[in-house]
Order: structure tokens, then C-alpha cells, then sequence
């Protein structure tokens, strides 16, 4: 009676691969009449990507070993496939067979997975506006706190120069947010290569901005590298300001910042150490990883985020970004070998 009521397939095989006995839910999960089942061997119904593994299987069926929670697809008589579970049981010269249809199964883990990977990507789209837009939006602040107060010389007429350039920062990090999203989906984050001769400027001013929101950090510049290289410079400008952001974040209040620029071994290097609390040795491998945290991280920026976004955009490049830290000093560095600009 089970045989005849059961939902699951039922059958019995032969050393041929053949169906020889089958039950009728052969008939309600995959349309083939009994007489079409024994018509054919067991490979007429497989996926084709499911071939190889599903031969070796018989393979070591027939020496003696069951079947347990096996999947693969079967073929419908409309032309689709179903996944089955299957449990097989020699027996002398047969084997006994039962397989469960675990389509919807499968299914709903694609759906429950597709539904968490949407739900971490909004989250990430949160905390990076929150993390990347604090910088520009901290130094907009300061300067109109200070032009309030001052009438409009020289030095008010630079704190505007601030919060336009700070405005203009904020509507690039918007489409960094883009960009962080292709970067989680594959493919990275997209880059613009040309030759640039100087970057200097640039990144002072990105140094500039920070200084700025935190007037009572001290920061040290020492930009030797004058060569050229192949680059986005804006993407290398988000990377120094996500650096030297994570240096104010977690460096010593009462020692300076250092920025560094210089030609080491055939590479442009950029560098940013801060003194401060050495990063624990089993942190290290997952730090360029988003929201990555140290248990003493209560804020934001202890997630890694920028550190993730940096590291990143030194992958665009085919560079490296890499850190060290010692009870005295802590340094990420940038290293894009210059060869592949010539």
C-alpha cells in the first residue's frame, strides 16, 4: 500500500541502470508512464551536469556502497527538470531506490539566500553614507561654525573655498555608494586610468579637508614622489582620505599623523602611520574586510569600512595595500608598481 500512495519515487534497478519497478509518484512528479520508464536507463533522465558524478555514484553502488541524501535532477516528460534526494540500497543484483522531490526545497534557499544578500547590501549602503560622508560633512560644519563668528577676510573667504570643496566631495561619495555595491555584486570597484604627473596637490588637499574637521590633530606631510603614474586620481584621493580618517579614528590624539609619497623598488608608495594602540596580530587578516571591528570599536568607523573601500581601490590599480603595527606605530601602505605605467 505505501508503494501505491506514497509521494516520494519508489523503484527498483537493475545492474543495467534501468527502472524495472516503479511506483505511480514517477507518474505525478515527472509525467513518464511506467512502460516509458522501463524503456529507458537512468542516464536518459539526468542533467547533464549532473552525469559524471551521478555514473560515479552507480559506480560505487555497485560494489556495495548505499546511497544516502544523494541530489540530482531528473528530467520531466515536459522537458524540465526536478532536483531529487535519493536513498539507494543494493540488494543482491538490485538496488532499492526512494527519491524525494526537493525542487521547492531548493527554491526557497535560493530565495531565503537572494533575500539576505539584499538585506546586507542595504546595510552596507547605510553605513557607508554614514561612515564616508562624515569627513566632508564634519569640515562643512567647522567652517561655517568659524565664518559665523569672523568677518569675511582672507582666511573666511578660504573657510568657503572649504565647504565648497566639501560639498563637492559629498556628491562623489554618493556615487561611491554605487560603486561599493558593484564592488560586493564582482567585479570591483571601477576605476579611470590616465597619466598623472602630480598628485600632490591633490592629496594636500585631501590632508587639507581632515585638518579642517579635526583642528586638533596634527598632521605631517612629506609628498616626494614627482614622477608619473597610471591612475584615477579622484579614486586615489578616496583612498588617502578613508587612511588618514581611520588614522584620526584609532591614532593618538597627542601625536601627529604622518602622509607619505615616494619611489621604493620600482613602485609609487603612499604611506599614513599613526602612533597609537597596536592592532592585534589576529585582527590583521580580516582588517580590509567590511565590518570587521575590534571588540573596544563603538563607533562607525570601527567597522573597517574605509579600510575595506581602500583596499579595494588599490586591487583597481594592481597594487597592494598593506599594514603594520607595533606597540609604537601603526602604517598602511599603498604600493602600485610603476612598470605597468610604462
Amino acid at each position: 500500500m505505501t508503494w501505491l500512495v506514497s509521494p516520494d519515487l519508489h523503484a527498483i534497478v537493475n545492474q543495467a541502470g534501468v527502472f524495472v519497478e516503479t511506483n505511480p509518484a514517477w507518474q505525478t512528479v515527472l509525467g513518464w508512464t511506467a512502460p516509458e520508464i522501463r524503456s529507458m536507463v537512468f542516464t536518459d533522465f539526468l542533467h547533464p551536469d549532473d552525469m559524471d558524478r551521478t555514473l560515479a555514484l552507480f559506480t560505487t553502488m555497485k560494489a556495495g556502497e548505499p546511497a544516502l541524501h544523494f541530489e540530482n535532477r531528473y528530467r520531466c516528460k515536459d522537458g524540465g527538470y526536478r532536483w531529487l534526494s535519493w536513498v539507494a540500497v543494493p540488494e543482491g543484483d538490485i538496488f532499492v531506490c526512494s527519491a524525494r522531490d526537493v525542487t521547492a526545497d531548493k527554491a526557497n534557499v535560493r530565495a531565503l539566500q537572494s533575500s539576505e544578500d539584499e538585506a546586507t547590501l542595504r546595510e552596507q549602503f547605510i553605513a557607508i553614507l554614514g561612515h564616508d560622508l562624515r569627513n566632508p560633512l564634519a569640515a562643512i560644519g567647522s567652517a561655517v561654525r568659524i565664518a559665523s563668528r569672523q568677518p569675511h577676510d582672507e582666511k573666511i573667504a578660504a573657510m568657503f573655498t572649504a565647504i565648497d570643496g566639501s560639498a563637492d566631495r559629498m556628491a562623489k561619495l554618493i556615487d561611491s555608494i554605487m560603486d561599493f555595491a558593484r564592488a560586493r555584486l564582482g567585479g570591483g570597484i571601477p576605476v579611470e586610468l590616465s597619466p598623472t604627473d602630480d598628485l600632490r596637490e591633490g592629496f594636500e588637499r585631501v590632508v587639507d579637508e581632515i585638518r579642517i574637521a579635526h583642528p586638533e590633530r596634527q598632521f605631517e606631510t612629506a609628498l616626494r614622489f614627482d614622477g608619473a603614474l597610471m591612475c584615477d586620481p579622484a579614486r586615489l584621493y578616496q583612498l588617502l582620505s578613508n587612511l588618514v580618517a581611520n588614522a584620526v579614528a584609532h591614532g593618538s590624539s597627542d601625536a601627529p599623523i604622518s602622509v607619505v609619497t615616494d619611489k621604493v623598488d620600482a613602485s609609487f608608495v603612499l604611506s599614513v602611520g599613526n602612533s597609537g594602540k597596536k592592532i592585534p596580530d589576529d585582527a590583521i587578516p580580516n582588517l580590509f574586510e567590511p565590518f570587521e571591528r575590534s571588540e573596544e570599536g563603538a563607533s562607525l568607523q570601527g567597522l573597517g569600512l574605509g579600510l575595506y573601500i581602500a583596499d579595494q581601490i588599490a586591487r583597481a590599480h594592481s597594487g597592494e595595500l598593506t599594514v603594520t603595527s607595533s606597540e609604537d606605530r601603526t602604517v598602511f601602505t599603498l604600493a602600485i608598481p610603476l612598470e605597468r605605467n610604462s
